[in-house]
């Protein structure tokens, strides 16, 4: 292609696809549409009808440098510092994991079992490694009603959780507060539902990652022991004296360990309707439990 043709939108989103392909990206045209909308100042759906367009050198400028971001294998959410969750953009920094389409499951599945609930009635909600809160956040926006306290260990994390309450309108009704695990709940605080998407991955599992994953995203939120299942025991058994009687935890894990997940679930002898259900690739996921009454 001649270097005289215009930089039309269209030509940057080819062009950049097969710069990008060339360095590994697996989602190249994605990629490339998300950077230039963000350039351009709009959203991705609107580049084709603007196929033909000429872009200026400013905002040339501004589009090569994201590009050359995210040709070092930086991940794009990270390169433009927003990720979109339950179609609602969040705010990511490298001090919070990158919002996965999995946890999605975990948030509908909660507000599933709210769905009952009287719209007059306050629910009561503990995020549990809240990270960017987009739980907490979500599920703010989604019930009216709901007053969440979302905790983390990482006081960062806390601070990109607070710009995403604030940014979506919710921050009223969530509370912030740094701890591990349920070190940052008030004594006798009791809760409806309890979630949480800790960290569970297994150091043995750290070879088969993704290399960009390892490089850029928060360890502590990604990795648990050996196992991958000592936090998810700890959350199990610690969870029962903060969940009313009837009430609900919800917890996202590694599809390797939802056998023994289940298994140590049923050991503690404090719940009942124990379940496991699946993500969109129909791996087992996440863990719904029932404290018995």
């Amino acid at each position: 292609m001649s270097t005289a043709e215009p930089w039309t939108i269209g030509r940057l989103l080819n062009w950049t696809t097969e710069y990008l392909e060339s360095k590994g990206s697996e989602e190249a045209r994605l990629e490339a549409q998300l950077m230039l909308g963000h350039s351009l100042g709009c959203p991705k759906i609107q580049l084709y009808a603007r196929f033909e367009e000429v872009v200026d050198e400013e905002k040339r400028a501004k589009f090569r440098e994201l590009v050359k971001q995210r040709a070092t294998g930086k991940p794009v959410a990270y390169v433009l510092g927003t990720s979109e969750f339950y179609s609602m953009e969040f705010l990511v920094t490298p001090d919070v994991l990158i919002p996965r389409p999995e946890t999605e499951h975990l948030v509908i599945e909660t507000l599933d079992l709210l769905k009952g609930r009287s719209k007059d009635e306050t629910v009561c909600i503990l995020d549990i490694g809240t990270g960017s809160g987009i739980i907490a956040v979500t599920i703010a926006k989604q019930i009216s009603k709901a007053s969440v306290l979302a905790t983390d260990i990482s006081e960062k994390a806390l601070a990109v959780a607070k710009q995403n309450a604030e940014k979506h309108g919710v921050n009223e009704r969530i509370e912030f507060a740094t701890g591990d695990l349920f070190a940052a709940v008030p004594d006798g605080a009791l809760f409806d539902v309890i979630v949480s998407n800790p960290p569970y991955i297994a150091q043995s599992e750290r070879p088969l990652m993704d290399a960009h994953v390892i490089a850029h995203e928060p360890h502590d939120a990604l990795f648990a022991e050996e196992e991958g299942t000592a936090i998810l025991r700890r959350i199990l058994e610690e969870a029962t004296d903060y969940l009313k009687p009837g009430g609900w935890l919800l917890m996202e894990f590694s599809p390797m360990v939802a056998k023994r997940v289940t298994k140590i679930a049923e050991a503690t002898g404090f719940y009942e309707r124990i379940s496991i259900g699946k993500d969109l690739a129909k791996l087992d996921r996440y863990l719904i439990a029932k404290k018995t009454a």
